[in-house]
């Protein structure tokens, strides 16, 4: 299990346990990216070649980051606990400001493994040198030794908002930092370096999975073109001589988004951050994706946060109010409650409803019902 908490951090005080699978429902701009994105920034600073300062770079500075109800220049904190059967096995703890410079600088990094302490920051190096505060523990090999399990798990982080048209046109983008990565500015680079006897089992697999919609579907691989660029290409059955011949440039927003998820479940077992992906995709898909994730998950024991404003996704009966973290904006920030606490939707579930059914008019803006009626 994993346990987070949050201090202005996109929400001014949020404490959760998350659950094996988790669905993000709320509003528009009520903080379900930034919820997710207090994990990817974590990642961000453990992965290979990261750091605290390029993590909050990516971001722009450490006010993007910081939640729009806290006091300026206030402390930023991110406390996460890694737990089995009840049990805390790490917590880690990191909280940092916003130097004159507008760089981010450690107040505290405390690692605690079950109930002893590993590092606790500052301590006396960084009294001799402050500028040691400018990195964290965690993006260093030297000192994260002890606690490198933690390191791991954020580096195994993934997160998947594909944008269809960044796959289809990877060059006409520059890198900023990694950040295009997690919209598919890497996809098929990622597909490519994937040894060849993974990477086609994978392929066929999510062939398989996409006849169910796409009967007419008979192969699908990488291929290289003429100036060594990787395409994707797909085959269907068709009259015409190479006519069912198509690679990534022809395929529909629905088709990639739903390519990319179908790899991104079968790719790496630490925790998958999902981005509504239910976007693009025909309602009788999405209906299924829940059972979809279920099993990729349990195949490779991993853990599945999503966002959605998906009715279609989250009408699946297999779904628990337990799953559900509504986030509820308000003048002093957004609060996350477990849909399960809540006792109307408890009742309504215990009822035989949906979770769909119980959960949405509770996420609904209070104002919704007059957009109809503004004069444009």
């Amino acid at each position: 299990m994993l346990v987070i908490h949050l201090r202005n951090v996109g929400f001014k005080e949020v404490g959760v346990d998350l659950a094996e699978r988790v669905f993000l429902v709320g509003p528009n701009a009520s903080g379900k990216s930034n919820f997710l994105d207090a994990l990817r920034f974590l990642r961000d600073i453990a992965l290979p070649g990261g750091s605290l300062q390029k993590a909050s770079s990516d971001r722009s500075s450490v006010s993007k980051i910081r939640c729009l109800a806290a006091h300026k220049n206030s402390e930023v904190a991110i406390v996460v606990e890694l737990a089995r059967s009840g049990k805390r096995l790490w917590r880690y703890e990191i909280a940092f400001i916003q130097d004159h410079k507008h760089k981010p600088l450690v107040t505290r990094e405390i690692v605690h493994k079950g109930d002893r302490v590993v590092i606790k920051r500052p301590d006396k190096k960084d009294a001799r040198d402050p500028l040691r505060l400018s990195q964290t523990a965690l993006e260093q090999i030297s000192e994260n030794r002890h606690f490198r399990e933690i390191a791991r798990f954020f580096d195994g982080i993934s997160y998947l908002h594909l944008v269809p048209q960044i796959i289809r046109a990877p060059g006409s983008l520059s890198e900023n930092g990694g950040a295009l990565d997690a919209y598919g500015h890497d996809f098929l680079g990622r597909v490519a370096k994937t040894p060849e006897k993974t990477r086609n089992n994978r392929l066929k697999r999510i062939r398989d999975a996409l006849i169910t919609a796409i009967p007419q579907l008979q192969e699908l691989k990488l291929e290289t073109d003429a100036r060594g660029v990787f395409h994707l290409i797909e085959f269907f059955e068709q009259w015409r001589p190479q006519a069912g011949k198509q690679n990534e440039e022809q395929f529909s927003d629905g088709m990639l988004r739903l390519l990319g998820l179908l790899w991104a479940l079968q790719e790496g077992d630490g925790p998958l951050l999902l981005e509504e992906p239910e976007l693009s995709l025909h309602a009788g898909v999405v209906r299924r994706l829940a059972r979809l994730i279920y099993r990729a998950q349990k195949a490779r024991k991993r853990q599945v946060l999503i966002s959605t404003h998906s009715i279609d996704l989250l009408s699946d009966p297999g779904i628990g109010g337990e799953e559900i973290l509504m986030l509820n904006p308000g003048l002093e920030g957004t609060k996350v409650i477990p849909a399960a606490e809540i006792a109307e939707i408890h009742a309504l579930l215990e009822a035989g409803m949906s979770v769909a059914e119980a959960v949405f008019p509770h996420t609904e803006p209070e104002k919704a019902s007059e957009l109809e009626q503004l004069i444009l």
